[in-house]
């Protein structure tokens, strides 16, 4: 009889942002992130750690290969701050590249990989990319990689960040760029381990994207994505509309959009790839189907 695949979902943010982000949404990302490996994989169970709080009961090595994958949330934190709420996430990562249990990480959590592997991550002097990560490109490297399988060569995907990873790890693959930030999904391999990540968030519902951006409303009138509250308010508006209704031909083409990002599978499909590719694969191999 086969075993549910039991999962670890990694919270990137601190308890102040996972509980303003719940309040405005419903959920912590971690809760959401779990929604969507039990939409791909109903039987899953997900265990989530809080691992940027102090005194968190994270696991050890022996907890950590206990579980069939691993997977990173995004943060509202900058990895180059170097905080004890950030290094307590760095040293959870080198434990689970050692522990060898396949992990996924989408945007910090990226970062998070990099960064324990010896890569950095700074500021992207281009600027915040905000809403969705357009003209995503497969590498050459990129063509044949699993993680990408079923996605076009170019596609577009939810995403809000500022930080990017600038130096690579030694044994990393970068698999989609895009021409605001060259590492968009990336392969690294440290310390036996193998992790798979996306600066973007293949995770997020437009619904969720929406309630981001609303948060962030003054960020995005200062930083030039809006002149007024009015007009952030009406954006994230015609995403929440578009959750709810993806035949809303209207809004996809004002805001240029399509079924990459519309429909929930191909939308999640990095993530997907990772559980049919990475997570079945290995716990087959490591004899625990």
């Amino acid at each position: 009889m086969q075993m549910a695949l039991r999962f670890l979902v990694v919270e990137g943010n601190t308890r102040g942002a996972r509980e303003a982000h719940r309040a405005a949404y419903g959920q912590m990302l971690s809760e959401s992130y779990a929604q969507v490996i039990h939409e791909a994989e109903p039987e899953a169970v997900c265990d989530i750690a809080f691992a940027a709080d102090e005194g968190a009961n994270l696991p050890d090595r022996a907890g950590l290969e206990s579980y069939d994958g691993i997977v990173l949330t995004g943060s509202h934190l900058s990895i180059y701050d170097r905080t004890p709420e950030i290094m307590r996430q760095i040293d959870l990562m080198r434990a689970i590249y050692a522990s060898r249990t396949p992990s996924f990480g989408s945007c910090w959590g990226l970062q998070v990989a990099a960064v324990a592997a010896d890569g950095d991550v700074q500021k992207n002097p281009l600027g915040r990319e905000v809403g969705f990560a357009r003209r995503l490109r497969r590498t050459e490297a990129g063509r044949g990689h699993p993680m990408l399988e079923g996605r076009p060569e170019v596609y577009d995907a939810p995403a809000i960040h500022l930080d990017m990873v600038t130096t690579l790890p030694k044994d990393a693959t970068v698999i989609a760029t895009n021409p605001v930030s060259e590492v968009q999904a990336a392969e690294i391999r440290q310390d036996g381990g193998m992790f798979w990540g996306v600066q973007y968030h293949p995770e997020f519902s437009l619904a969720e994207l929406a309630v981001i951006i609303r948060q962030r409303t003054e960020l995005m009138i200062r930083e030039g994505f809006c002149r007024t509250a009015e007009e952030v308010h009406a954006y994230a508006d015609d995403l929440t509309t578009l959750d709810r209704e993806p035949s809303r031909f209207d809004l996809a083409w004002r805001h240029g959009v399509d079924a990459e990002v519309l429909d929930t599978t191909r939308r999640t499909r990095e993530i997907r790839n990772f559980i049919e590719h990475r997570v079945k694969v290995e716990k087959s191999a490591r004899g625990r189907g």
